[in-house]
């Protein structure tokens, strides 16, 4: 076998990301070799590759839903934005330039070619490329420079998916409505819809299928219900909230308050938190919550100063000064590790220049052009536990100048600070790794007067199997040999153009 195809969604967070992983996973066990892409991806969550190159998360999800180590060609651009009007655009894994919105279009035309060229490396070493697209491909204002969606199905020849998520509404006009919003050419590639998070009889909504098929000329190729506790990697911060699995017999609920920041970055830190028996993650502004947790985690965060300015203006910086005096519970995650501290001098990612810190860490950063990608692996001599899951993505130089460093990397540099209860470190994925994030609660259970019982699974277990689910969902509930046809074939010839207006039909 051998092809490729696109996954579009009628909105962000439709699905397409979950769908992606889905096939991936379904298409791996089928003995297919299959790898992921997304030709530009605008997120804050963001991963280091084995060789040091920085991609958006999703994909690396999705490349262990293929069996396979991520890399930069699976993500060739990312856009993460660094401010109302800015973004950071990584390029292949290294940082390129700072755009505003009318510029980044502009430098589109450069990146056809990055593009182009990552996907036909993909193509050349995999049987099967399983392309994800960006935002919807019915933003006609930008289709003119599109490298994502029907620019890149175009220039690849690629037959494309369109999912709609049912449990938003409205289902049916989102996806009708997308496909006849696009021109002609573009039509021609769309050659089936999926449906995401049903709920209920399969069978009231039928006709509503086959209506869609007569209007559309276009079959429904699967409709994948609503699965409860079924999460992947989140792409964007639309949805942070996660359910807290029961606490063991004898054991307690831990609270913890994870503090909403408003350029908030690699939130998936908090995952691993999340699957762990008994501890309640909860992504907030309300100064009650950070008050009365058992732990206050201060996240990643792409604008530094920004998102200091907001803690301070909110009251929310208040909080955490407290909340340190008092002896509670406190980690700072990279940028939530760096505004704990007393300076930043920023020149880089905001302009500020020197700026003071919220003062609860011995520590001063300094913004550097170069970002710093790499990962990370060593020890807390304090927890008396290992880490093997750590990586950095910054540009900010953190100096400590007091207190204790939280953390050893196995090349003897030491990383992050701590002060009593009140902890910093600049690695990412750090709590991924069983036996540091267990060490980690059970001091903090300790502390607040409380007993934890860890799990049994480690979190890379729970993922695996989170991602099976995936491929089940897959497998069962689309139309195998339908789908198996697009990625051999492309799109069927001579599909029907549809033509917007108050009574749609088409022009074949």
């Amino acid at each position: 076998m051998s092809g490729a195809l696109l996954v579009c969604g009628t909105h962000s967070d439709a699905g397409k990301s979950v769908v992606t992983a889905g096939l991936c996973r379904w298409l791996r066990r089928l003995g297919v070799s299959v790898a992921p892409f997304k030709a530009q991806n605008m997120a804050l969550n963001s991963v280091v590759t084995p060789d040091g190159s920085e991609i958006g998360r999703a994909q690396a999800v999705q490349a262990a839903a293929a069996g396979l180590a991520p890399e930069a060609a699976m993500n060739p651009v990312l856009i993460k934005p660094s401010g109302e009007r800015h973004s950071q655009v990584i390029v292949m894994g290294r940082p390129y330039a700072d755009a505003d919105a009318r510029s980044y279009q502009q430098l589109k035309l450069e990146l056809r070619e990055v593009v182009a060229g990552a996907l036909a490396d993909l193509r050349g070493r995999y049987d099967v490329v399983i392309c994800e697209g960006a935002g919807s491909p019915a933003e006609i204002n930008l289709r003119a420079g599109d490298i994502a969606n029907l620019g890149l199905a175009r220039a690849a020849g690629l037959p494309v998916l369109l999912v709609g998520d049912i449990d938003r509404g409205g289902v049916f006009a989102s996806l009708f409505g997308t496909l006849a919003l696009l021109e002609p050419d573009d039509q021609a590639l769309i050659a089936g819809f999926l449906i995401n998070k049903f709920r209920g009889d399969e069978s009231i909504l039928a006709p509503g299928l086959e209506e869609l098929r007569a209007r559309s000329g276009r079959p429904v190729l699967g409709v994948l219900p609503f699965v409860e506790d079924l999460w992947l990697d989140a792409e964007d911060s639309l949805a942070l909230e996660a359910p807290a699995p029961e606490a063991p017999a004898g054991a307690d609920t831990l609270d913890v308050a994870v503090v909403r920041l408003r350029w908030i970055s690699n939130f998936t830190d908090m995952d691993a938190l999340s699957a762990e028996p008994g501890v309640r993650v909860r992504f907030t502004r309300s100064p009650a919550d950070l008050e009365r947790a058992d732990l206050v985690v201060v996240p990643g965060t792409k604008a530094t100063v920004a998102d200091l300015e907001r803690l301070r203006a909110t009251g929310l910086g208040a909080v955490l000064a407290a909340r340190a005096a008092a002896g509670a519970p406190i980690l700072g995650i990279c940028g939530g590790y760096q505004l704990l501290g007393e300076r930043i001098e920023d020149h880089v990612e905001s302009g500020a220049g020197a700026v003071a810190g919220l003062g609860l860490l011995p520590v001063s950063t300094v913004f550097e052009l170069d970002k710093l990608l790499r990962r990370r692996a060593g020890a807390s001599d304090w927890l008396g536990a290992r880490c093997e899951t750590g990586y950095e993505v910054r540009h900010g130089r953190v100096r400590r100048h007091g207190g204790e460093p939280l953390l050893g990397a196995d090349d003897g540099e030491p990383d992050g600070c701590r002060c009593g209860w009140t902890l910093g470190t600049s690695w990412h994925g750090a709590l991924e790794d069983d036996a540091l994030r267990r060490a980690l609660l059970g001091a903090v259970a300790a502390a607040r007067g409380r007993t934890f019982a860890a799990g049994s699974d480690s979190f890379a277990v729970l993922r695996e199997r989170r991602l099976d689910a995936l491929g089940d969902l897959v497998e069962r509930h689309i139309e195998a040999e339908a789908v198996l046809a697009l990625l051999e074939a492309g799109a069927p010839a001579e599909l029907p153009t549809i033509t917007a207006g108050v009574s749609a039909c088409f022009a074949s």
